[in-house]
């Protein structure tokens, strides 16, 4: 018999490297046959960096937003932390989702726990609330997106005279295992999740305050305004990626209907859990730019390129974050 704590040491492990496992086996798959030695051309001589600079406040904005927002959420529950302390906490917590995914959210309410002193079961109730809320933001969107986008799917198979019946025999069988595999990892988070939230219902005092702060919506003082942080948030997480867009001649002429299908389909591709949505992003999105007519390796490059660039703008955001943390916390102390 294993003993419990080399049993608890696998388990963590595994949750650790198992996402970036199943990051690399996705990459890998889709990159195994990719001319690298290009990337330094396309980033220096094709990709037009201005349009990319000017979608990085967008990225920055998304993650302000939802600093401002979670200070309303807190405040029903008798929680007031600083807003630059909840803005920085949420920059840190992307950072470190990167490392752990989903250890994100935790990471946050523990920032808040030290360096402002607030309960992590409130804070980590009104964050389970906005995650509820940003889940259904999201279905409505991509609900609407498709209905909206019916007739240019039917128009691109009449023209082409491609059925979707033809289209899926083209959907490789490593294509779909890929699918299967990232609906498995889906299913591994999700019972990881029940367990862990089946420890707080052992301690009566911390499922209180989860409860409290998932109730804390109803109390929120100024809905409207609420409302309003949702939709930047969102807002400008599209238009942080639609900007990308004109980085690239090939992905330049495609419109507003294409950036949002591929932005909904990334956007919930996400959920399974490998760090940034590494692997099944690049997956989605590659495979609606290809549906939309752009060429197998120029949708490579895009998706590579993008994901990476963002990504290291969460990593720098991350950086700041903490010295800023760590500096507010020394002066706070002296």
């Amino acid at each position: 018999m294993i003993p419990s704590g080399l049993k608890h040491s696998i388990s963590y492990l595994l949750k650790i490297l198992l996402p970036f496992f199943l990051c690399g086996g996705i990459l890998y798959w889709m990159y195994r046959d990719f001319d690298f030695s290009r990337i330094e051309h396309v980033l220096w001589h094709e990709m037009n960096w201005t349009w990319m600079l000017l979608s990085f406040p967008f990225g920055i904005l998304a993650q302000t937003f939802r600093g401002w927002r979670w200070r309303q959420t807190l405040e029903p529950v008798d929680e007031h932390p600083r807003l630059s302390t909840l803005v920085n906490s949420v920059f840190l917590s992307y950072a470190l989702s990167l490392v752990i995914p989903r250890v994100g959210e935790f990471a946050r309410c523990a920032v808040l726990k030290r360096k402002e002193n607030v309960s992590f079961a409130k804070a980590l109730g009104t964050v389970v609330t906005e995650r509820a809320i940003d889940s259904l933001l999201v279905l409505l969107i991509a609900a609407g997106v498709f209905l909206w986008q019916i007739p240019i799917f039917t128009s691109f198979f009449s023209r082409t005279g491609t059925t979707l019946d033809s289209f899926l025999t083209r959907f490789s069988l490593t294509g779909y295992l890929v699918t299967a595999i990232c609906a498995a990892a889906v299913a591994v988070m999700l019972y990881f999740l029940l367990r862990r939230l089946a420890i707080y219902d052992k301690v009566r005092t911390t499922i209180t305050g989860i409860w409290q702060g998932i109730s804390s919506l109803k109390n929120v003082k100024n809905k409207p305004l609420f409302i309003f942080f949702t939709l930047a948030i969102w807002l400008s997480y599209f238009l942080h990626y639609y900007l990308t867009f004109f980085c690239f001649e090939a992905t330049s002429s495609l419109g507003l209907s294409a950036a949002l299908v591929t932005f909904i389909v990334g956007s919930i591709a996400v959920i399974v859990p490998t760090p940034n949505g590494a692997g099944p992003w690049h997956f989605a999105v590659k495979t609606m730019l290809i549906l939309y007519g752009i060429a197998d390796t120029d949708a490579l490059y895009f998706v590579l390129i993008v994901h990476t660039v963002q990504t290291l703008l969460v990593v720098a955001l991350g950086v700041l974050a903490s010295v800023s943390l760590s500096w507010n916390f020394r002066h706070s102390t002296k």
